[in-house]
């Protein structure tokens, strides 16, 4: 996993790594333009459009003098813009400025025509993670001039003016991709600045995990390599009571598709026995939609023990609070608590102690909200998050792009799948059985939610690719499969 570094930790890292490795740092910038430099071949190549690069007096504007040569050589036509002069620079800006081939159009701002690169690419180099101020003076004049522009907009590592661990003031750069460096920044995984980061991307400069770990930071970006180490290996001789035997609680009344959709997920996510609890006529439909599940009735309440994991709150209405404090009181087993399970913990504070330890909260933004009260900002929201796993001794996973999972020794996690096709109705259900089928296989809490969430949004992923706009709750489920293929998971 990637630690997720606060800002001013970040020039503390990379001068240690540097000389972990016996590098310069101009060599440890140059290997970041590289890795840049790839990535934008990857998307870019062939492309005709000019590239204009902004180079602040810093060390991400070094970076942005690197990327200029390393992109000239490639056979780009490229320009970059000054706003300093090399005396008033960082050394590894001096550096890189020397290295300048002379097929690099220079200009020193604010001596440039901007209609030279209205239909360009633009390359943010002015501020990186050090900035802790709002932009200024020929700053905030060149960055609202550049968000006007047509022409694709890329930030080096965060766009500038925002900063890495709190909420943007002012004016910063609007990019449609942000390439950041080793890991994400906190502040590219917030609501409030997708607007600024774009579509998010990770470039490997090759500073190994476990020399990130040094630094203690306790929060952390799960990638695919993560995930692939945290499956369970099945053999043949495996039969379905080791794929694990499950009760989803829910579908009441008119809310029977969300059980449903919980239901197929399960299956869809491997496990091997599933039961759901319904009343009256939803239990025909059950049947009907997803005939491999067992549809049970009121007694199978009195029988939790032989289940290995539960999901309660699909489309399980307003029910008295009594249900939930007798499952509480009857077992000791995490579950998976989400929807009308959080709306009745959110009216009944008192019932928060009796959740057994280690259980998995799954709300959305509203749903939290209930929970905890309003926060003012996503930095908040995550505070309240961390606080609430901790006291309460539970797994938080609170939805949404890069979903984040608060754990009860005070750590989170961010995850690195999905995107926007799945805001539709439905798509926490998928989750919430996805999360309890993972359980029930013998996950623990920890690891079960960091998959659930992983395969979801890979799911989505795959199934947007035909789906996009149209992609529905079911189009997910469909996909969970082929989420496993592609990690080769069998």
């Amino acid at each position: 996993m990637l630690s997720i570094l606060p800002g001013k930790k970040i020039a503390e890292l990379d001068k240690s790594y540097a000389r972990e490795v016996g590098i310069s740092s101009w060599e440890l910038m140059e290997r970041a333009a590289e890795s840049f430099v790839s990535w934008f071949l990857k998307g870019f190549s062939g492309v005709q459009e000019k590239v204009f690069i902004f180079s602040g007096p810093g060390n991400n504007g070094g970076d942005g003098l690197a990327i200029a040569r390393l992109l000239s050589e490639k056979g780009f036509a490229v320009s970059v813009v000054l706003f300093s002069s090399k005396e008033n620079s960082s050394v590894d800006w001096q550096v890189n400025f020397d290295k300048l081939p002379e097929g690099i159009s220079r200009y020193q701002y604010p001596e440039i025509d901007f209609e030279l690169a209205s239909s360009a690419i633009i390359i943010d180099a002015l501020f990186g993670v050090g900035i802790n101020r709002a932009l200024g003076g020929e700053y905030l004049e060149v960055v609202n001039t550049l968000n006007q522009l047509s022409g694709k907009k890329i930030s080096i590592d965060i766009p500038s003016g925002l900063p890495s661990d709190s909420l943007v003031e002012g004016v910063a750069f609007l990019a449609d991709m942000t390439v950041s460096f080793q890991f994400p920044k906190l502040s590219l995984l917030i609501p409030e600045h997708s607007k600024y980061v774009g579509d998010l991307h990770i470039a490997d400069i090759g500073i190994p995990d476990s020399f990130l770990d040094q630094f203690g930071s306790n929060k952390s970006f799960v990638q695919a390599s993560d995930i692939q180490k945290m499956h369970k290996r099945f053999d043949n001789f495996s039969h379905k009571g080791d794929f694990g035997r499950i009760l989803l609680i829910g579908g009441r009344g008119g809310k029977v598709g969300a059980i449903i959709l919980s239901t197929c997920s399960a299956m869809r996510t491997g496990s091997g026995l599933v039961h759901v609890w319904a009343e009256g006529a939803s239990k025909d439909v059950i049947h009907i939609s997803c005939c491999e599940a067992m549809v049970e009735g009121e007694k199978i309440l009195d029988e939790l023990d032989k289940f290995d994991a539960l999901g309660i709150g699909p489309g399980l209405g307003e029910v008295p609070q009594d249900l939930l404090r007798n499952i509480f009181q009857s077992t000791g087993k995490p579950m998976v608590l989400d929807a009308d399970a959080l709306n009745v913990l959110s009216k009944h504070p008192e019932l928060w102690d009796l959740i057994p330890k280690g259980s998995i909260l799954t709300p959305h933004l509203k749903e939290f909200e209930r929970l905890t009260g309003k926060s003012s900002h996503h930095f908040e929201r995550l505070d309240k998050a961390s606080e609430y796993a901790v006291q309460h001794k539970v797994y938080l996973v609170l939805k949404g792009a890069f979903t984040s999972i608060s754990t009860p020794d005070g750590k989170q996690y961010f995850n690195s799948t999905g995107n926007k096709h799945m805001a539709t109705a439905g798509s926490g259900d998928v989750l919430t059985g996805m999360i309890t089928s993972f359980l029930g296989q013998g996950y623990d809490p920890l690891n079960a939610s960091l998959c659930g969430v992983f395969h979801h949004g890979l799911a989505g992923e795959i199934a947007s690719k035909t789906k996009a706009r149209g992609m529905i709750a079911t189009d997910i489920i469909e996909s969970i499969p082929s989420s496993f293929l592609e990690m080769q998971i069998d």
